[in-house]
């Protein structure tokens, strides 16, 4: 059963175009310019490229690349790129060889330009041309692609892969959407990540947390919650709308309900409604929306599971109720506490050998206010000490909501940019001074990139279950099918394979292959 990704979330932080008419001018004439030097529709045949076959389309067209089946090979250094124009313009007198780099987003859909398909970008190292447009996937100067993880497919992946050009996967979100990458052979299948874990190539840990302000925000006066209590809400809020995940967090807060009231809102496990139908709109429940926080921030503790166990993933379940100033009571993260302000402002569900435990534990805590407010000295002056979290926040370059910084978006595809100049540069050396000079070696993604281990019971153990429970029936098949696929596209890639419908076949002989051995 494949698991349909869910609708990706917009980047954020990046400037309005709206309104600004001189700079759109601006912006489509360099856009036209940067399609005119990679020549998508035509290129010099002298060059010996065509990405193109003459009189196809983009989609009907044949890639003529040589393939000498090394797929994570040092590629060749760059010849001369030849001479491009764009279709329909007159051949200008005299023409320019261009040779940036150009990075191919075969996720169009995330491809943070605008308005146009190519855009020349200015990194740190120098500058590469962004493209979403798939016809220039066969051109030498296309030294990355760069995919989004909840799109990338292994039965739609570009094939043959090109052994000049690296792989770039961006894939902040859960590993429920994906778990291809999840399993050494899928992630290795990249040269280049970011991705929520620290161990990635350009880190994305911290992507929900705009900095320390955000979590300095005032806590309510104990008396305000408490007034709300006498109105008859209980202490714990879980708010859920995405049931039935791999964490399968609904079987634990179900059996934590035995022993603690616990006020559900949202579509999972709901025993109360949100006030008003705008709030319950489901879409509402993961903004910043005032009116929500208002309402949130009622409660002294917030129920924070995240939908899939993976270190270093967190997400606003976490960040949003330290700064509403409620005390998270987490499952989620294993490395949590590496990222916490202090080390004594959340609640960890796996700290508990029971439901009951747990549920006794924060009882006891909104009983006594004094030990409940040292969950939140991390908002007094001086009460952040965690030197890491400080200086991770600190160091990144990117920001959240922050219009006045780049998102991590533009960030990696600059890293990306950065990374295929020194190759280059490294690519160029060796052939200057082949005997002197080394092959530079390939930069392979490691597991540690994604690191997410199979799916357990929220509660309980998987013998406990029965075989017949949507969770063992979806997730535990999802999960290890990821690995069949990922094995699969490694062996076409080996093969140099070219044709995408042959992956079920290969799918096919590894099930059979890994069944013959149970």
């Amino acid at each position: 059963m494949r698991h349909m990704p869910r609708q990706r979330r917009t980047s954020s932080g990046r400037r309005p175009w709206a309104g600004a008419g001189a700079l759109i001018d601006m912006a489509a004439g360099r856009a036209r310019a940067v399609l005119a030097a990679l020549g998508v529709l035509s290129v010099c045949e002298a060059g010996g490229f065509g990405p193109v076959g003459k009189g196809k389309t983009g989609a009907e067209a044949e890639l003529a690349e040589p393939w000498d089946g090394a797929v994570f090979g040092p590629p060749s250094v760059l010849g001369a790129l030849g001479v491009a124009r764009s279709p329909g313009i007159p051949r200008p007198g005299r023409e320019e060889v261009v040779d940036l780099p150009v990075l191919l987003w075969w996720s169009p859909g995330l491809f943070p330009h605008f308005p146009d398909d190519s855009e020349r970008i200015e990194c740190a190292r120098g500058a590469c041309v962004a493209s979403r447009d798939r016809r220039v996937r066969g051109d030498w100067r296309t030294r990355a692609l760069l995919f989004y993880g909840t799109d990338f497919r292994a039965s739609e992946a570009p094939l043959p892969r090109l052994a000049h050009q690296s792989w770039a996967l961006l894939h902040e979100e859960s590993p429920l959407n994906n778990f291809l990458l999840s399993h050494g052979p899928g992630i290795r299948l990249f040269n280049l990540t970011a991705t929520f874990s620290r161990h990635s190539d350009y880190p994305l840990p911290l992507q929900w947390l705009p900095g320390t302000a955000y979590l300095r925000r005032a806590a309510p006066l104990l008396r305000e919650r408490a007034e709300w209590r006498r109105r008859g809400y209980a202490p714990l809020l879980y708010l859920q709308s995405h049931c039935d995940v791999p964490a399968d967090r609904d079987r634990y807060v179900r059996e934590l309900m035995r022993y603690i009231p616990v006020d559900s809102y949202g579509k999972c496990l709901q025993n109360r409604e949100l006030p008003t139908p705008r709030l319950q709109d489901t879409a509402t429940a993961t903004t910043e929306d005032p009116e929500l926080l208002a309402f949130l921030s009622r409660y002294k503790f917030h129920l924070a599971l995240e939908n899939a166990i993976c270190d270093d993933y967190m997400t606003e379940k976490l960040w949003r109720p330290m700064h509403l100033g409620a005390v998270p009571v987490y499952r989620g993260s294993p490395t949590v506490r590496d990222w916490m302000p202090n080390n004594h402002s959340i609640i960890l569900i796996d700290d508990f050998e029971s439901p009951q435990k747990l549920a006794e534990f924060i009882d006891f805590l909104d009983k006594n206010d004094e030990e409940y407010m040292k969950y939140l000295a991390y908002k007094q002056p001086g009460g952040m000490t965690n030197q890491f979290l400080l200086d991770n926040l600190k160091r990144r370059e990117w920001g959240v909501n922050d219009p006045l910084l780049p998102n991590y978006l533009n960030g990696f595809e600059c890293f990306v940019c950065d990374h295929e100049l020194s190759r280059l540069n490294a690519e160029k050396a060796h052939a200057a001074s082949p005997g002197d000079i080394p092959v530079p070696e390939p930069h392979i993604a490691q597991p540690s990139h994604m690191d997410c281990p199979v799916p357990t019971p929220g509660f309980g153990s998987v013998e406990e279950i029965p075989k017949n429970d949507s969770w063992k029936e979806m997730w535990l098949q999802d999960y290890w099918q990821g690995l069949d696929q990922g094995e699969a596209l490694t062996v076409m890639i080996h093969n140099n394979e070219t044709q995408q419908r042959k992956f079920w076949d290969y799918l096919h002989e590894i099930f059979m292959k890994r069944n013959q051995n149970i």
